[in-house]
This record gives structure tokens, C-alpha cells and sequence, in this order.
């Protein structure tokens, strides 16, 4: 399975360009056509139309998850305020526990603390 990543609006579209060097695919939700600033479900829609996994802080993906179920996944990061270099390597360094996620059927929400 292709590990593809959509950035959600609050993790930064600077992270497309070192997250693409290792990740099949990488975008930013202000880089897909949908309005600015885009709704959840409309992200939701778009990641579930292109298979990719929606990468957040925003616990409403979690909410969407429960009453939507899955696909797409969702990977929450609870990591704060945060860098975009600190959240870079942090992605960088969890991509085996992502890929595992990605094939796993019987979760929707990956955690990463």
C-alpha cells in the first residue's frame, strides 16, 4: 500500500517538500482546490476519493472518524505547539508505525504522542 499523506491546514505546507522525500505522496489541504479555509468533511471526502491518510491536530477527525468509520485513516498528532522541523522528524521517524497502520484493518485513528 502507498503511504500517501494529506496535511491538514494546522501542520505547515512546508512540510510537503521533506515529508514527499520519503512518503509516496504528501500535499497540503490548501493545495487541492478546496476552498480556504476548507471544512472537515470536504478534507475527509477528498483523502477518502484519493486514498490518502489525513494527517491533523484536530480532534474533529477523530469525531468523524467514530460517526464515519474508515477509510481514510487518520493519523492525530498530540505532540502541542510544536516546530515544523520537530514535526517533520517526528513523521519521518514514525513512517513504519504509520505503514503499519495504514494496513491494518481494524484501525481508523493512529495517536502519536
Amino acid at each position: 500500500m502507498q503511504l500517501r499523506l494529506l496535511l491538514d491546514a494546522n501542520i505547515s505546507w512546508r512540510s510537503v517538500g521533506a515529508l514527499r522525500k520519503v512518503f509516496d505522496d504528501c500535499r497540503h489541504v490548501d493545495d487541492i482546490g478546496l476552498t480556504v479555509p476548507a471544512k472537515d468533511t470536504e478534507i475527509w471526502n477528498f483523502a477518502l476519493q484519493e486514498g490518502m491518510i489525513i494527517v491533523t491536530n484536530d480532534d474533529d477527525f477523530m469525531h468523524l472518524s467514530a460517526t464515519k468509520g474508515f477509510p481514510p485513516k487518520v493519523v492525530l498528532l498530540r505532540t502541542g505547539n510544536q516546530s515544523r522541523q520537530f514535526i517533520e522528524q517526528m513523521l519521518l521517524s514514525q513512517k513504519e508505525n504509520i505503514a503499519l497502520f495504514a494496513n491494518a484493518a481494524e484501525y481508523g485513528i493512529l495517536e502519536i504522542i
